[in-house]
């Protein structure tokens, strides 16, 4: 896959992700149907330090002096939202409340950081040269750790939905 379509899909994938949250009051915003559940609130909130944990990791592949292909892993599966996978602590999101244009303007400024970072490289093949562990996939080459971030929105935006049924919110 392309930079240019990298770019296409994390662009459409977050605009979905502010129209299904942007027009929500701050009550159903923050409510939590179920204690263990997360809010929508704390759903974005967990995107948020995804992306930023993503940048991080691809900035630290980037520095790695050595560049083995490793196997490409089929990053679809993100999609499947009958397996469930813990979130990592250090993803976990606050339990406090957020404002709706507060987490608008985190989700702005993380994606900023990411495409900086991205601009950065000059050699984009590099991307897929160069790997990181990831929490989910084990060693994942740095161009699919791209390509889960939009993947990994599309199964929370999944999830936000039910979410706003289970509140009957009406857009």
């Amino acid at each position: 896959m392309s930079h240019l379509e990298y770019e296409k899909d994390l662009y459409e994938t977050r605009n979905d992700l502010v129209k299904e949250i942007s027009l929500l009051s701050y009550d159903d915003f923050n409510n939590r149907c179920d204690r263990s559940k997360w809010s929508i609130a704390q759903v974005c909130h967990h995107l948020i330090l995804v992306e930023k944990a993503t940048t991080k990791a691809i900035t630290w592949g980037l520095k790695e002096s050595t560049s083995t292909e490793k196997e490409r892993k089929n990053v679809q599966l993100m999609l499947d939202r009958t397996k469930k996978l813990k979130a990592p602590k250090i993803v976990e999101p606050d339990t406090e409340p957020f404002g709706v244009q507060q987490i608008i303007n985190m989700l702005k400024d993380s994606r900023k950081n990411l495409i900086t970072l991205l601009n950065t490289v000059e050699d984009k093949s590099i991307l897929m040269k160069k790997s990181v562990k990831h929490p989910a996939f084990d060693e994942l080459p740095l161009d699919q750790w791209i390509e889960q971030i939009y993947l990994h929105e599309q199964r929370h935006i999944e999830q936000i939905k039910e979410i706003k049924v289970l509140l009957d919110v009406r857009d």
